[in-house]
């Protein structure tokens, strides 16, 4: 579904190395598709996607926001999280299915990924294989890895995959991208240097 947005072309703004980044600012909370795609394609996207754990957001039944850190598995089109068939966040989903999710690194500058979508709840007998993916980064042994996925199997029944399909997307990298505040101050620091 396509948001009809503002589109309203900043001061030249600077990235994190002084140059003019040229950055359009998007008044809205959706992106063409191809604009989603570019953003998760790129080099320190795809590091970030590989990674093991992102923070979802979503909104509580009481209307409180909710955040939540979970192993995930990037398709490449859309992000999978698995949940166990009684986990409380289900009826959040189900009622309110937008969610949002950051994935970054701990080292400076950080590298930063958000990423806002909808979620599809797909209920499925026995571990669904991104579960098994998911966790496949971690540093197991091979016998670690063979027990712990014979507890996995014993203790669940079936699962329930969390399918985000991204609607917007932001890379933060601190070198061609900042927080769109930063980008402003910096916008209105050049102006009033040129002044």
């Amino acid at each position: 579904m396509r948001v009809d947005v503002e589109i309203r072309q900043a001061a030249p703004t600077q990235g994190y190395s002084g140059r003019p980044t040229g950055r359009t600012e998007r008044m809205g909370t959706t992106m063409q598709q191809h604009e989603i795609t570019e953003v998760l394609e790129r080099p320190y996207s795809r590091e970030l996607l590989a990674r093991d754990i992102l923070r979802m957001a979503y909104v509580a039944p009481d209307g409180t926001p909710r955040t939540i850190p979970i192993a995930f598995t990037w398709t490449g089109s859309q992000v999978v999280v698995c949940t166990t068939k009684n986990s409380p966040k289900l009826a959040s989903l189900r009622r309110n299915p937008a969610v949002a999710l950051t994935i970054d690194t701990e080292v400076h500058p950080p590298k930063i990924l958000l990423v806002r979508g909808t979620v599809e709840l797909d209920v499925v007998d026995g571990i669904p294989e991104e579960y098994l993916r998911m966790n496949g980064t971690y540093d197991m042994s091979e016998e670690q890895r063979v027990a712990w996925e014979a507890e996995v199997r014993s203790l669940y029944d079936g699962m329930v995959r969390v399918v985000v399909t991204p609607t917007w997307a932001k890379l933060i990298d601190f070198e061609t991208t900042l927080p769109s505040a930063v980008e402003e101050l910096m916008a209105q620091r050049a102006a009033r240097r040129e002044a």
